[in-house]
Order: structure tokens, then C-alpha cells, then sequence
């Protein structure tokens, strides 16, 4: 059996220092205020709508599969806002799985403190005889209830091939009714796989002329899929920083052109500072983004059979 590894040195947690609010203390105070003078029904009703569309019954395991062109624009961190959505709305069982071995960083952005198991240590054990509480022996449980399973312990390994992506996600999908896959970049052959067998996809773009180029071209390349993967495609746009300067509505409105819904999820201060997200620390624009989102992803997860 491996070793449990930490996910971050003991050292670097102290250097990230106090997690700030996505919301600053004055954005905060002119919420309330506001909120003081409005009518909150129809805020209420759409948060109904959306509570109902991520609560929806599923008959067999749904695969939720997250990618984006490049590293570092928030794949992870997306990834990792998805399950902790999925699993503080839905009654069943919720898995977030990291298909990503480059020193993802999934495992801290879910809370973990330290891995064990990876999935290429599991696709050898498991057998489809396996019960439940045979699989979460080897998975790490996250704090709001949910189950992780990482590809790496920290260390740099070796990519994760096709056969080991294939053999634990489908023997996991009868365990969990949703399955939130953080991918490698595109064009990585599991990368490939996993958009190509997903129920629902999420393509993560940064605000930045080229990266909207890019995530442009991924979408017409699903267009030209067989079984039309565009229609469950969902592309999540996110502004990493303060002083973007392409306009978020432009970079969206040019990606809505090839038919698929586009979610911005703004920046955030607390999701910048890295670290173990809180969703409690979220900013009010970011929660309503991620459930919309959510929402987005798992009515097309639904609607394919």
C-alpha cells in the first residue's frame, strides 16, 4: 500500500496566512443595504429553479468532465467548486476525480491534507464485485461530505493513460451518482477520452484574447464530433484577474457564436489567494455564477442517455 503524502508542505500553510472574502467589506455593506429595499422573491425563485435542476434524479452515474487549452486558468479550481456544489445540493453520492497527474492541485483546492491512493494504484484493485464501502477505503473524504480520488500524492509521475482512465471511471460511475473529472489540458489523449465519453463538458477558458481563440477552436472541433458533444457543452469563462483587459460580455458573445452557453465566473479575491477554497468566503457574484453553472452541466448530464 502507498503512503499517505501531504498535499502542501506544513510551511507553505502557514505562509498562506488568513484566507480574505471574495467580497470586499464595503461591497458587502451595499449588498445588505440593498437587499433591505428589494423584493427577495425573485431571488428566492431562481434559487429554487436551480436547486431543483441539481437535484435531479439520475439512473445511472453521471460523468461531468472539466478541460481547458492550457494550464493554470482555473481547471482545478473550477473542478473543484463543481463537487462541492454537486455535493451540498444532491442526497446521493458525489466523486470529484482528478485525471490530471502534472501536479494538479485539486486535492488542496477540495481541502484535503493529505493523498493516498491515486487512480493509477486503484485501477489494478478494482473488480466489479467491489462494494461501496470497499471503494471509499481508498478515496479521500472532503469535508462537505463528498469523496476525492487524486492522480498523484504531490510528486511528479506519469501521465495517466487511456486504459487506467477508462477501467476507474467506469467501475466508479455505479457507486456515484455524479462524477466530476478534472482533466488534463486539451489535446491530451485522455483529455480526448474523457470529452468524448462524458454525459456533460466543461470547457474552462481564461479572459484573454487568445485563450477565447483557442477554446473557440475546441468548440467547432466538438461540433464535428459524431454524436454532437457541443449540445452537453458548457464553457465556464474566467476573469483570474483584477485588470483584465479583454471585455468579458465580447470574449462570451464570440464564444456563444458556436451555440453553446457561456457561464463567467468573475474574479474572485479568495479563489486568487489559492489554497483551500471556503465557500463560505466565496464573493455572492462567484456562488451565483458556480450554480448556475452547476445547473448548466447537470440538466445536459441528464438530458444524455
Amino acid at each position: 500500500a502507498p503512503e499517505s503524502s501531504p498535499t502542501l508542505d506544513p510551511r507553505l500553510l502557514i505562509a498562506l496566512g488568513r484566507p480574505v472574502h471574495g467580497d470586499s467589506v464595503t461591497r458587502r455593506t451595499g449588498r445588505a443595504l440593498r437587499r433591505l429595499t428589494s423584493s427577495v422573491a425573485q431571488d428566492v425563485a431562481e434559487q429554487t429553479r436551480i436547486a431543483r435542476e441539481l437535484q435531479q434524479p439520475v439512473t445511472t452515474g453521471r460523468v461531468v468532465a472539466v478541460t481547458s487549452i492550457r494550464g493554470g486558468v482555473g481547471k482545478s479550481t473550477v473542478s473543484a467548486l463543481l463537487g462541492r456544489t454537486f455535493n451540498h445540493y444532491r442526497h446521493d453520492l458525489v466523486l470529484t476525480l482528478e485525471a490530471d497527474s502534472a501536479l494538479g492541485t485539486l486535492p488542496v483546492r477540495m481541502g484535503a491534507e493529505a493523498v493516498r491512493w491515486t487512480c493509477a494504484d486503484l485501477a489494478p484493485i478494482l473488480t466489479p464485485s467491489m462494494q461501496l464501502t470497499d471503494v471509499t477505503g481508498y478515496l479521500v473524504p472532503v469535508a462537505d461530505g463528498g469523496w476525492l480520488l487524486p492522480a498523484s500524492r504531490g510528486q511528479v509521475s506519469a501521465p495517466l493513460d487511456m486504459t487506467t482512465y477508462r477501467k476507474v471511471t467506469l467501475a466508479l460511475r455505479r457507486h456515484f451518482a455524479v462524477t466530476v473529472v478534472d482533466c488534463e489540458c486539451l489535446p491530451g489523449e485522455v483529455a480526448r477520452t474523457a470529452m468524448d465519453t462524458a454525459h456533460a463538458r466543461v470547457v474552462v477558458a481564461p479572459t484573454t484574447a487568445e485563450g477565447v481563440g483557442a477554446t473557440r477552436q475546441v468548440l467547432e472541433w466538438l461540433a464535428r464530433l459524431p454524436h454532437s458533444a457541443l449540445a452537453s457543452t458548457v464553457v465556464a469563462l474566467v476573469c483570474g484577474s483584477p485588470d483584465a483587459v479583454l471585455d468579458d460580455k465580447a470574449a462570451a458573445g464570440h464564444l456563444r457564436e458556436t451555440g453553446v452557453t457561456v457561464v463567467t465566473v468573475p474574479y474572485d479575491r479568495h479563489l486568487a489567494g489559492g489554497g483551500p477554497i471556503r465557500t463560505e468566503l466565496l464573493a455572492q457574484t462567484t456562488r451565483h455564477a458556480v450554480l448556475r453553472l452547476a445547473a448548466e452541466a447537470m440538466g445536459r448530464a441528464v438530458r444524455v442517455r
